[in-house]
């Protein structure tokens, strides 16, 4: 075998130029397969990036009427039971949940303050809620259990609505006015910043501008009663333990909190979703891959045309080399040698052209990156894959001249001018 290796790379470099345009093809079609597959991983990668986010794996469950969210400006609707603690224990405990915090909220409420009024945002949350969601405080402290037992009117703003309360003064223990309540400031908090925002529709654009704008005040769930109904539905935001489990947490976590809905409630199509941003990522990820597939199914074309040059190159290399097979066969060499020795060189030949286009594949792929900005991913599985299939072509097309060169007659191919 090693012989016929080292064979196959002398007759390889005795015809440099013929040898480069016999594997042309192989090296094009496995270059171009290279590449959308890099940008088949890539565009995939950064789809799930967009939709769900780096490391962040939150799923909000929602209470849903039909397919669109239920706001508690509409009322809480009778027939759904508030969640009880064993049923949020329940959902703490789940084996694809790594946290779970739950949360009341209601959009523009008239907020005071420092002679100052807006609108904006009051969610009543439990102490698990800023950590869940990606929230650190900058000044102040978190809600904490004595809050919540003795209905402590305390709340808690983000940078917008202190900025617009307050201006530029302190706002730890000032006192502000919600529905004519009046609740007093005991900490500031953000949102971490997230590099991976990315804003691909009105809604997105909306949803980001609002919380940006409006500003949130933050309450303890206890207190809410205080400013709203006791028995208003509670919605959910749960941290998946890994990307991969979110859509399991999601439907475990909804099953959960289905089971407060009675029955004639869920008949009129009320129910806890989760946001299943996994799936939608996959979604479109079958999309962009069913398209890149016929990319693929082109490409390999040029694999067909290689391997059918390789075919033709070899069947000249047979002709060119008659009286070489017949001497060898001569002095005893069987069928086998003669097989295994073109089957090497077909093979040996469509494996330098896969390298070859490995090579290319990925300088295309940086190309394409760096041209329409679309992220690559190299893929280790393809490259090896590419390589061995390339061998492969090689064998397969070098199979028809190599059974023909040991097939020949050694006194004809003697004979043979």
């Amino acid at each position: 075998m090693v012989e016929n290796i080292r064979l196959s790379f002398q007759g390889i470099w005795s015809h440099k130029m013929r040898s480069f345009l016999t594997m042309l093809g192989i090296i094009i079609g496995i270059a171009s397969i290279i590449a959308i597959v890099s940008t088949i991983q890539g565009t995939n990668e950064l789809i799930k990036q967009n939709l769900v986010g780096s490391g962040d794996n939150s799923i909000y469950v929602k209470l849903n009427q039909g397919d669109s969210e239920y706001y508690l400006e509409n009322g809480t609707p009778s027939g759904i039971i508030p969640l009880s603690k064993q049923q949020k224990e329940s959902i703490r405990s789940l084996e694809a949940v790594k946290s779970a915090t739950f949360y009341r909220t209601r959009s523009y409420v008239p907020v005071y303050g420092n002679q100052t009024s807006f609108e904006g945002n009051v969610y009543g949350i439990d102490a698990d809620y800023l950590k869940t969601c990606g929230y650190r405080l900058i000044k102040g402290r978190n809600f904490v259990s004595q809050d919540g037992n003795a209905f402590h009117k305390a709340a808690i703003l983000d940078r917008a609505s202190a900025q617009t309360l307050f201006g530029g003064e302190e706002p730890l223990g000032r006192s502000i006015e919600i529905q004519g309540e009046p609740f007093t400031v005991i900490g500031v908090a953000e949102k971490e910043e997230n590099d991976n925002l990315v804003i691909q529709s009105m809604k997105d654009y909306m949803t980001y501008h609002q919380n940006e704008t409006l500003g949130i005040i933050f309450i303890p769930s206890e207190t809410w009663p205080i400013l709203y109904e006791f028995d208003a539905a509670e919605n959910a935001v749960i941290r998946a333990v890994s990307t991969q489990q979110m859509t399991e947490a999601g439907n475990a976590t909804s099953e959960l909190m289905n089971s407060s809905i009675m029955s004639e409630m869920a008949e009129n199509g009320f129910s806890y979703k989760a946001d299943d941003l996994l799936k939608k990522a996959k979604d479109l990820q079958e999309v962009s891959e069913s398209t890149n597939q016929q990319l693929i199914w082109i490409a390999s074309i040029s694999l067909l045309v290689g391997g059918i040059g390789v075919m033709n190159i070899m069947l000249v290399s047979v002709t060119e080399r008659t009286r070489e097979i017949g001497l060898k066969k001569a002095i005893g060499a069987r069928k086998g040698k003669i097989l295994a020795q073109f089957l090497t060189e077909a093979a040996v030949l469509t494996s330098l052209g896969g390298i070859l286009g490995v090579a290319g594949g990925i300088a295309a792929s940086e190309v394409i990156s760096r041209v329409s900005q679309t992220p690559v991913a190299i893929s280790i599985p393809a490259i090896l894959a590419a390589v061995v299939f390339s061998m492969g072509i090689g064998i397969l097309f070098g199979l028809l001249p190599s059974i023909k060169a040991a097939n020949l007659n050694p006194i004809d191919a003697l004979r043979y001018e």
